[in-house]
């Protein structure tokens, strides 16, 4: 197939959240070239997903940091290796060719030649959850959004934002608070009384309600109405079963995210209860060239966790080498020691220590 926008790389690592991040740091070292695909619209996985701010206590050699702070650090470890990101995007069709290697295939058109396949999806491709109400769809990335990348769409606005978790409660707060992107009006709404959110944001949310910047309201939604093509209204239900109309011109659904394998179950892979088998040696899956590390994997002993998940990648990453690079022996590197890591890092021989990793 000859294709003059292909992209072809040593690597496709599928996922950007922590444990792909840190596979392109090891792919890197063994200046192994990689590219990165996530169905996010920015890298960071759970992590920046699900506790962007919470705090995290089990990193090695780090007392406690947090999923934003964890995924900044990563990538800035890995700015010397270059590696592409196309975020966004899943995965749609992969086949593996004569010679080996795989034509990977892209949401938005991408297309791959890759020698191997890093699989780091985590418990797969996150989905936000979405209200079932007809005809909402039509307002995709319009006046209807999941996540917030440009705040000023909703400068001047009406919102409505519906959820009562963290990010729901963190987002109506600023949205209603004085500035360049301050909504003209902004409505919390839940199903319960009850919001999920750390104390300070939610003292930051009740200082605003209590002077009437931000609305907070019980309920459901469960129509919209509509105006010249435009969302106009949405239709809420409170808890006694009574309706009434909101005007509104942008609704933030914030409701949590759905994991979701997607496209991956059907590469042919062998798969137990939703993971993907492989070996404790080289982390690779029932194809050869394919392998797999973090949450996505499993095998007697698995651990769930993000330090086990980096340990997965340093291992992949040296299987992958021989595939990469078969006429090559591959030596083994401290990066406190050697010359060739320091010139791929990008760092000088007086950063050097005198003592080697292990010793």
């Amino acid at each position: 197939m000859t294709n003059t926008s292909m992209i072809q790389t040593d690597a496709l690592v599928v996922g950007a959240g922590p444990v792909g991040l840190f596979q392109v740091f090891q792919l890197g070292l063994l200046d192994i070239k990689s590219h990165v695909i996530d169905s996010l619209p920015h890298p960071g996985g759970q992590c920046i997903e699900l506790y962007a701010d919470k705090p995290i206590y089990d990193i090695p050699g780090t007392p406690r940091t947090s999923g934003r702070a964890l995924v900044a650090s990563l990538l800035e470890q890995i700015k010397p290796f270059g590696a592409g990101f196309h975020l966004g995007q899943e995965v749609s069709a992969v086949a593996q060719q004569a010679d080996g290697r795989f034509l990977v295939e892209a949401s938005h058109g991408t297309v791959f030649l890759a020698k191997t396949i890093f699989i780091a999806a985590g418990v797969g491709s996150f989905q936000p959850k979405r209200l079932k109400i007809a005809g909402l769809d039509a307002f995709e990335n319009t006046q209807l959004f999941h996540h917030v990348d440009e705040p000023a769409r909703f400068a001047g606005k009406n919102v409505l934002v519906v959820g009562g978790d963290e990010a729901a409660v963190d987002w109506a707060t600023r949205l209603a608070q004085a500035g360049p992107e301050q909504a003209q009006s902004v409505t919390l709404l839940h199903r319960r009384d009850v919001l999920q959110a750390s104390a300070p944001v939610l003292a930051r949310f009740d200082a605003l309600r209590n002077n009437g910047a931000v609305r907070f309201r019980v309920g459901q939604v469960t129509g919209i109405d509509t105006e010249d093509g435009k969302l106009s209204a949405a239709r809420i239900t409170d808890v006694d079963g009574n309706t009434s109309a909101l005007p509104v011109d942008r609704m933030l659904v914030l409701l949590g995210l759905s994991p979701k394998l997607g496209p991956l179950i059907q590469w042919g892979l062998d798969m137990e209860r939703k993971q993907l088998r492989v070996d404790t040696e080289k982390f690779s899956t029932s194809v050869p060239g394919i392998f797999a590390v973090g949450d996505i994997n499993t095998y007697p002993g698995k651990k769930k966790l993000i330090l086990c998940g980096f340990h997965e990648c340093t291992l992949a990453a040296y299987a992958a080498a021989e595939l990469i690079f078969p006429d090559q022996k591959i030596p083994f590197q401290y990066t406190t020691t050697s010359p060739k890591l320091h010139k791929l890092l990008g760092v000088g021989a007086d950063a050097s220590p005198t003592e080697p990793e292990g010793s």
